[in-house]
């Protein structure tokens, strides 16, 4: 089922999210319905708050960019093969190398795009699909993505670390995307 995904200026954005075990009702059948969202909206990571769900869930499919890039900007990725998978109760345990900018958006922030700067690589703990217990290292791309994902989990939102002047020049377009002024070719949901 494609689930609203939850607009800029609801609360369940700003909130840290809770970890879960297998136990979580419906969690199968949640994850089925988020990865439906998420390729319904044309995204390639949907973070459980997105979807108005307080829970440290989050599904990933960073091969889709790999795939789609040209020749010359995938050469930019060597390392990086691309990665799908759901990552249940996460925790970024190291980063390492230099930030980098990338031009992010964000299926609650429609329609804004900004450059963020972000670590090339992280190591991440985390829960699969089975509910074991992984440790990966990942970079490029992917790590971005993951990172993007990651701080939906933990209250946070990619327009946090932009500069405070640009994100002045954005509150007019914030300010209409948390009251619903804004067109999209999915379901959103808006804070009352």
């Amino acid at each position: 089922m494609i689930l609203p995904i939850v607009a800029y200026g609801h609360p369940v954005l700003r909130q840290v999210a809770g970890d879960i075990d297998k136990e979580y009702p419906g969690l199968q059948q949640l994850v089925a319905d988020m990865w439906e969202t998420m390729y319904n909206s044309n995204g390639v990571g949907l973070a459980a708050p997105q979807i108005n769900r307080s829970i440290r869930l989050f599904v990933v499919d960073s091969q889709q960019i790999l795939e789609n890039m040209e020749p010359d900007e995938r050469k930019e990725y060597p390392n990086d093969n691309g990665f799908k998978g759901a990552f249940f109760n996460a925790r970024i345990v190291e980063t390492n190398g230099d930030d980098w900018p990338y031009n992010e958006g964000c299926l609650s922030i429609p329609k804004i795009r900004e450059d963020v700067l972000r670590p090339e690589e992280i190591t991440i703990e985390y829960l699969d699909e089975n509910f074991l217990p992984q440790k990966a290292t990942f970079n490029g791309i992917t790590a971005r993505v993951i990172q993007h994902e990651y701080d939906h989990i933990d209250g946070k939102l990619f327009i946090d670390y932009i500069k405070p002047l640009k994100r002045k020049l954005l509150k007019g377009k914030l300010d209409d995307i948390s009251k619903g002024k804004v067109r999209v070719d999915y379901r959103m949901a808006f804070a009352k």
